[in-house]
């Protein structure tokens, strides 16, 4: 019988570390699209950048060229995934708006051939909001997908 528990004990250690590991490797190893487009096509990230600059292309179409469309896809997925959860451990935004835009984001990624045609609609931003007269106040609001949300005005340290 002691046996039996010792097995039980260490097979859910096992499983618990399995679960942690998998966990940590869904994250992405990138925080930016032009260091995803870097790391999956074996360029530096400056070389990434400086392409945009001059040709104008998304880094989905640099990705696209280099025949690491899918992979990109999968990379800014997760990336989105890790801004999500870091906004909703903030408090900033719920679970369920999270997963309303996670939808809103996988649903695009399924039209998506790297040249930006797919993007579809606004969506929500994390960014400098405008309330307060223009004033740069932290939002999380519903903006254009750009970071463009509306912040809170606060008065006296009272929300508006």
């Amino acid at each position: 019988m002691k046996h039996a528990k010792k097995i039980l004990v260490v097979s859910i250690a096992i499983l618990a570390v399995a679960v942690i590991s998998i966990t940590a490797f869904a994250a992405s190893a990138y925080e930016t699209p032009a260091e995803a487009v870097a790391g999956l096509t074996g360029r530096t990230t400056q070389s990434v950048i400086d392409e945009r600059k001059e040709s104008n292309k998304p880094y989905g179409a640099i990705a696209a060229e280099a025949g690491q469309l899918d992979n990109f896809k999968a990379e800014m997925l997760e990336i989105q995934k890790d801004r999500l959860n870091a906004q909703v451990k903030a408090g900033k935004i719920t679970q369920e708006e999270a997963d309303d835009i996670l939808a809103k984001i996988e649903e695009n990624q399924a039209e998506c051939d790297g040249s930006e045609s797919a993007h579809k609609g606004s969506g929500y931003g994390f960014g400098k909001g405008s309330g307060n007269k223009g004033r740069k106040m932290q939002g999380a609001g519903k903006g254009d997908g750009a970071g463009l949300g509306q912040g809170q005005r606060m008065r006296r340290g009272k929300n508006q």
